[in-house]
């Protein structure tokens, strides 16, 4: 098509007045669905007591249910005996991790507010509200490429083992947001291995989809952190989260930090001081909905068959529109929420434009800290929420609008 027809082509989807998001990685109401049973776990006539005999209405049991930690451990392959759990939200833990570390450190260390500077490694593309996170604490970000194994390994072991001021590093191990990368298993030995130069550098390892395959014979496998860490005589290098958000209901599921016996005993110290227990009756619901890990793996596959036939259909789309636009790549992944589009040098502009049709994509540039893609290049996808039809129809358009701002860049 000439650039003619494709602005004639956008000018009719212009005219249709939609409203489309692929912005977030939302579950859709189907999905919603599949967790309704949970609201019968629990009535006025229901016993309370979990397992060690603690009544759930009450205070108390500061770290969870015990029946709770082995739960979420199965989804994160960690022993109860290192999991804390915390309220819904794991991107509220790892706040609360790098707000306690500003203000009283990490195991005796000197409290970050009281240092020159703090750094922070952030593998890009990456996880916006990460970012959002370290930014807001004022924390320098520092860009570590991606690869297909994971972060750039290379640079990540010269930068913490020359800076005493990176504190930490940002990781989605497993279908990575938003390019669906899983770290090979040397990146993660790698990782285990580390020589920082502070003693106070934390491995934030989000492992928000461990358990989010697509396909029951095709799956990532994920090398095991806090084992890893402990073999190489670094126990306490790791933070390691989890949530059941896209496993039940967001908002207002279970979330864990998986980490050493050392880093609990500092954490709980500090936790005490804000909350008696968080919330276990919900902790009651969700072990008397899934029983196990067996329960959650049911799931976890009733979710695949509502996503993959999204995530199929805009890789069928992606390849009809833009496989001979020689800008253009994506990702295929196996698992998680995202599909990672590449488009160099027009990024805002594609985003721009399907927004002016109707289409809502995550702002370009979020993948990056500062909001700040150095090649203006990734664009987020998020085939969840949308149903069949207007996936189709919101792909369409941004195909559509990345060959008209292509063809612009010809022209020019």
């Amino acid at each position: 098509m000439t650039l003619e027809e494709l602005e004639a082509k956008y000018a009719y989807y212009k005219g249709l007045d939609l409203k489309l998001n692929m912005a977030r990685g939302k579950p859709c109401k189907e999905q919603l669905n599949l967790s309704m049973g949970m609201m019968d776990m629990l009535n006025s006539w229901t016993d309370l007591t979990g397992e060690d005999g603690d009544d759930c209405r009450n205070h108390g049991v500061l770290g969870g249910l015990e029946e709770c930690k082995r739960l979420l451990g199965s989804i994160i392959e960690v022993p109860s005996d290192n999991i804390i759990i915390y309220g819904n939200s794991s991107l509220h833990i790892m706040y609360e991790c790098i707000s306690r570390s500003m203000t009283h450190g990490v195991m005796g260390s000197t409290p970050w507010c009281k240092l020159p500077k703090v750094k922070w490694l952030c593998p890009v593309p990456g996880y916006d509200r990460h970012f959002a996170i370290t930014e807001f604490f004022g924390i320098e970000m520092i860009n570590i490429p991606m690869n297909e194994e994971g972060p750039d390994m290379d640079l990540v072991e010269e930068l913490v083992s020359k800076d005493e001021y990176i504190k930490g590093i940002w990781c989605v191990p497993k279908y990575s947001n938003p390019n669906g990368v899983t770290y090979s298993e040397s990146v993660v030995k790698r990782f285990a291995t580390l020589k920082p130069a502070a003693k106070d550098f934390r491995i934030y390892w989000d492992n928000a989809y461990s358990v989010h395959h697509l396909y029951p014979d095709k799956q990532d496998f994920l090398l095991e952190i806090l084992d890893e860490c402990a073999k190489a005589g670094n126990p306490d290098m790791v933070y390691k989260f989890t949530s059941t958000s896209k496993i039940s209901f967001p908002g207002s599921g279970v979330a864990a930090l998986a980490t050493s016996k050392a880093n609990i005993a500092d954490i709980t110290k500090q936790m005490g001081v804000s909350t008696i227990s968080y919330d276990k009756v919900n902790q009651l619901r969700h072990v008397r909905f899934f029983h196990d890990v067996h329960g959650i793996r049911t799931q976890m596959m009733r979710h695949a068959n509502i996503l993959r036939p999204k995530f199929e259909l805009v890789e069928k789309i992606l390849d009809e529109e833009l496989s001979d636009c020689p800008i253009a790549k994506w990702t295929k992944p196996l698992g998680g929420y995202f599909i990672s589009l590449e488009v160099p040098g027009i990024a805002k502009e594609v985003v721009a434009r399907c927004k002016e049709c109707g289409v809502a994509l995550t702002p370009a540039g979020s993948a990056y800290p500062y909001h700040n893609d150095p090649n203006n290049s990734n664009i987020r996808i998020a085939p969840s929420f949308p149903t069949i039809g207007e996936l189709e129809t919101a792909t369409r358009i941004l195909c559509l609008a990345v060959k008209i701002e292509y063809a612009k860049t010809l022209k020019a």
